[in-house]
């Protein structure tokens, strides 16, 4: 499976410097070339102002040959100064050697070239933390801008059209939490991370005061940005259809699927505990820690099993329980 990934960041502009900006590229590149479990993700590519002049030349160049070639999925990734140029109505990520009206990477080009190369490239992700980065997506036109999104082409942006990307200790607000996002605070239960569970998680960690994050996305299928530690293995997903046989069932608990006997009611002391219902029992527990399965009358399915009670399956552990039987986990 072919993925390429073209990181930029640019902190050395000779009128605004930054600060974060090759910091937190060099990072999501790091990030984007390996899953959790250290295995090849993206073919990462760095274009940073540390190392090289980035100029409007360079990007072009890099940009263009980044959607060039066959490829299943190709993420772009810049950090730096973005600008709307009033006058023309045209969008830029700011290169080092900007100049009006040549400020570097045209935005609307960007996504000509996005949208071309699907089918070749199957899933192109965007992802922009930079001012006015919201315009990303939007092509101009006679009267304002329309949104123009092709087939297979996902945005991800710092803010909209107006808004303006923000820094914190030396690094950019939005990247900082997408570096979170991407270590696995936005995976779900079998470990994936999408744009859109991105997205959300960055959109959800924003206080009501700061710039809000852009999603964009012309999309039949999500695709997998990285890959980290399951929550629950996907070994112990597949027996769900097992444990409940129809997604309303309730799994009848005992004291026998307790290990524990510290400080249990004295009645309960004389009932040894199961090996294979322990074993059960552990397995429900994890899915109970990531809302797949609840006790019922109980608070702590600790209780539930020592006072004979039951647990079920939630709306999301009957999703996965579904995907069991699809035989799509």
């Amino acid at each position: 499976m072919m993925r390429r990934a073209l990181v930029i960041g640019i902190d050395d502009y000779e009128n605004a410097p930054l600060n974060g900006c090759v910091a937190d590229a060099s990072v999501i590149g790091d990030l984007l070339a390996r899953h959790g479990d250290g295995s090849p993700n993206f073919n990462v590519r760095k274009l940073l102002s540390s190392e090289q002049k980035v100029t409007a030349q360079v990007m072009d160049d890099q940009i263009k040959e980044l959607f060039e070639n066959p490829a299943d999925t190709v993420v772009l990734f810049f950090a730096g100064h973005g600008i709307v140029d009033e006058k023309t109505n045209a969008g830029f990520i700011v290169s080092q050697d900007a100049t009006r009206p040549h400020w570097g990477a045209d935005l609307s080009h960007i996504l000509t070239l996005a949208n071309e190369a699907h089918p070749k490239i199957r899933s192109i992700v965007i992802i922009l933390d930079s001012c006015k980065s919201g315009y990303a997506g939007e092509v101009p036109a006679l009267r304002g801008t329309f949104s123009a999104i092709g087939p297979g082409v996902t945005i991800l942006t710092a803010c909209s059209r107006e808004g303006f990307a923000e820094e914190a200790d030396g690094h950019g607000v939005f990247t900082g939490i997408m570096i979170e996002g991407l270590g696995g605070g936005c995976s779900d239960v079998l470990g994936r991370i999408t744009p859109a569970s991105l997205y959300a998680y960055i959109d959800q960690t924003l206080g009501e005061w700061e710039a809000r994050p852009m999603y964009k996305a012309n999309v039949q299928t999500f695709i997998t940005l990285r890959q980290v530690t399951p929550k629950v293995p996907a070994e112990v997903i597949r027996l769900l259809p097992i444990y409940f046989p129809d997604q309303t069932h309730h799994f009848a608990l005992d004291p026998s699927f307790e290990p524990n006997r510290d400080n249990v009611p004295e009645a309960i002391m004389a009932i040894p505990p199961n090996p294979e219902n322990t074993r059960i029992f552990a397995d429900l527990q994890l899915c109970n820690r990531h809302g797949l399965v609840n006790p019922v009358g109980a608070l702590h399915m600790y209780y539930a099993a020592i006072n004979s009670q039951s647990c079920r399956l939630t709306a999301l552990g009957a999703h996965y329980r579904k995907l069991a039987i699809l035989g799509r986990i």
